[in-house]
């Protein structure tokens, strides 16, 4: 029986309506690379106006308040009726105290919790843990600031009895709970991503887990481990919303974790509720705050990303 041969070829009209479809698939490729660029470009200019906008309302700050003052000075009184001072020092310490409460809180625990997940815990520990984490991640900062307000504070003030009730302590050791789950995350990432020869390795030359797990694969991760560690810190910096509510609205230069403090998120809330009218030079101070803060944030990403470049293993 013979096979008709025209039967299997293509009309002209199918033949037509394959080169339509190839024409709008190369047509949809080639406006893949713009959308992405336009997407790119507005991540780009977002983050380019947002510095353009600190850098002229501070410069309006700075045409009224001399920069010597302001990053040497160590009042900061912007509502003082007779002469308002505008060091910034204080809101710096009070930032700093905070997040040097929360990196000694977070450091140890993150690490502890982060080998345990990377080099004891089993698969069915980990699907707990897990999801756990993230719960703790994903908790609103407010609900944190009640936390250490309403629960953090009285608990330590029973240690504590000279404990005020708007304190660095509290607001510090609640902030390392908060960055805690990215500590941990990040460094078990890296912690995991160690070859498994390397433990092999040590195993092999009679070393113990804990051996392996603090001489062998936290050296080898340590990039990343201390990427994590500055990444949190940095967060921390920008914390608002807890020292808020629990650290008090006092800029002191000094010391002392027990008493009220001011940071400078906390400042810029303060002023951003309507306490200073539009465009007085207390208005404006937010914005020279705002900028400092952006400076020390980029401070630590720029440190973040030398370390990671610096100490980086590739197996």
């Amino acid at each position: 029986m013979a096979i008709n041969q025209n039967s299997q070829r293509p009309s002209v009209q199918d033949l037509i309506a394959d080169a339509k479809s190839k024409r709008k698939i190369k047509n949809g490729e080639k406006l893949v690379p713009v959308i992405l660029l336009l997407v790119t470009l507005v991540s780009i200019l977002t983050t380019v106006g947002i510095v353009l906008t600190l850098i002229f309302e501070t410069g309006i700050f700075f045409s009224e308040v001399p920069i010597k003052e302001y990053l040497f000075g160590t009042e900061w009184y912007p509502f003082s009726g007779k002469e308002p001072q505008f060091g910034v020092l204080p809101l710096i310490a009070g930032t700093l105290k905070v997040t040097f409460i929360a990196v000694l809180f977070a450091v140890p625990l993150g690490l502890a919790a982060a080998i345990y997940l990377s080099e004891y815990a089993n698969d069915k520990t980990k699907r707990v843990l897990k999801p756990v984490l993230e719960v703790l991640a994903g908790v609103p900062t407010i609900v944190y600031g009640f936390f250490a307000l309403t629960f953090v504070t009285p608990l330590l003030q029973q240690i504590i009895p000279s404990l005020k009730i708007f304190n660095a302590l509290s607001a510090g050791l609640v902030v390392g709970i908060m960055i805690l789950p990215m500590i941990v995350s990040l460094s078990e990432d890296a912690l995991s991503a160690v070859p498994e020869s390397l433990r092999e390795g040590a195993y092999a030359l009679g070393a113990t887990k804990f051996e392996t797990s603090i001489k062998i694969v936290l050296p080898a991760a340590i990039s990343g481990v201390v990427a994590s560690i500055v990444l949190a810190s940095s967060r921390a910096i920008g914390e608002t919303m807890i020292v808020s509510l629990a650290a008090g609205s006092t800029p002191t230069w000094d010391m002392n974790i027990t008493g009220s403090i001011q940071t400078m998120t906390s400042y810029i809330v303060q002023v951003s509720s309507g306490d200073a009218g539009y465009g007085t030079t207390i208005y404006y101070s937010i914005y020279a705050v705002g900028f400092t803060l952006f400076l020390f944030t980029l401070l630590m990403n720029f440190i973040a990303a030398r370390i990671s470049k610096r100490f980086r293993e590739e197996y």
